[in-house]
């Protein structure tokens, strides 16, 4: 099993000579934990891969200490910088043409000719800045399931297959990271997440594009299928039916919800914040009562809630297996 530690200066010296020694490594962040890898070693970063049972053709998010080192792997131009500036450190991911003969493996980018790059706050930034080097740091989960956003979610999904977990704590923000990528005049939201579209259109003064999400894999996240509990996920539901678990928004309850298997309110007062941060928790632990089927609420689509939504279309996704799932309509 890995070994879980704190985030004292010790732990991230003994985090970053993993790393720098080709490990796989937990770290926090503050939208949900990763699994690190030396972004420049490719037997480590294939490693990711094979832990979380990832597709090779799914890009993974860089993580950077700075600006700086940003620009040493990605040609930055001024209305990305502008957004850097902005969120950075932060849960913004920004999608950029990759510099050629950087060290950067290819297996990162998978085959594209972009990185997406992010610079994390608090730990990971550290761990990052004692390694001088890029960190490839997709979720540390089996991929396609929930992320993980404590130490403990992470030892229960792949403790026996990393070496070294950090422990901070519950994962302030509890979304992945928004990713965007600008085009020429134009920002595109490849995937919303942990930063509101709403934030970001106020510094670039202008409306976020929307790609349609059946479109090209561009970033991390944007697979039809991901985030998902075992059990199947009934979405926008006016109702409960018999055995299924309820996962709840808002004072207001659906009917039936008084007799559903298990219950958990993402937030009682509403709060889009407080559910973004409760959302993978809850999924794990409602999946974990053993009902087949998890009931959501309708949630609003403004602010936050935007990337809520996302992710539970997601793991709404029909399956390989024979579940039957219910798309918001």
């Amino acid at each position: 099993m890995a070994r879980i530690i704190g985030t004292d200066e010790q732990a991230i010296r003994t985090a970053a000579d993993a790393l720098a020694a080709g490990m796989l490594v937990a770290i926090p962040t503050e939208t949900v934990y990763g699994l690190a890898a030396d972004a420049t070693n490719g037997n480590a970063v294939a490693g990711i891969f094979e832990a979380k049972g990832r597709p090779h053709f799914n890009p993974l998010i860089c993580h950077v200490s700075d600006i700086a080192m940003a620009e040493r792997y990605a040609v930055v131009d001024p209305l990305s910088r502008r957004l850097m500036n902005a969120f950075w450190p932060g849960p913004l991911t920004v999608v950029l043409p990759l510099r050629p003969d950087t060290d950067i493996h290819p297996l990162v980018a998978a085959g594209l000719d972009t990185i997406a790059l992010r610079m994390p706050r608090g730990v990971a930034a550290r761990i990052i800045a004692a390694l001088d080097r890029p960190l490839a740091a997709p979720s540390a989960n089996t991929s396609g399931r929930i992320s993980g956003t404590s130490a403990t979610a992470v030892e229960d999904d792949l403790g026996g297959r990393i070496a070294l977990i950090l422990d901070a704590g519950p994962s302030e923000v509890g979304l992945e990271s928004t990713i965007v990528k600008v085009d020429g005049n134009t920002v595109q939201l490849l995937r919303p997440g942990g930063l509101a579209a709403e934030d970001i259109e106020a510094v670039i003064a202008g409306t976020l594009k929307r790609i349609d999400q059946r479109s090209a894999i561009e970033a991390p996240g944007m697979l039809a299928s991901h985030y998902a509990p075992l059990a199947g996920v009934r979405l926008n539901v006016h109702e409960v039916r018999a055995g299924e678990a309820l996962l709840a928004f808002g004072p207001q309850r659906v009917s039936g919800a008084k007799a559903a298997a298990a219950s958990l309110n993402l937030s009682e007062t509403g709060d889009l914040r407080e559910a973004a941060a409760n959302l993978f928790d809850y999924m794990k632990r409602l999946d974990a009562s053993g009902s087949a089927v998890i009931a959501v609420e309708p949630i609003p689509f403004n602010g936050l809630g935007e990337a809520i939504n996302d992710r539970l279309v997601r793991a709404a996704a029909p399956r390989t297996s024979s579940m039957t799932v219910e798309q918001i309509k």
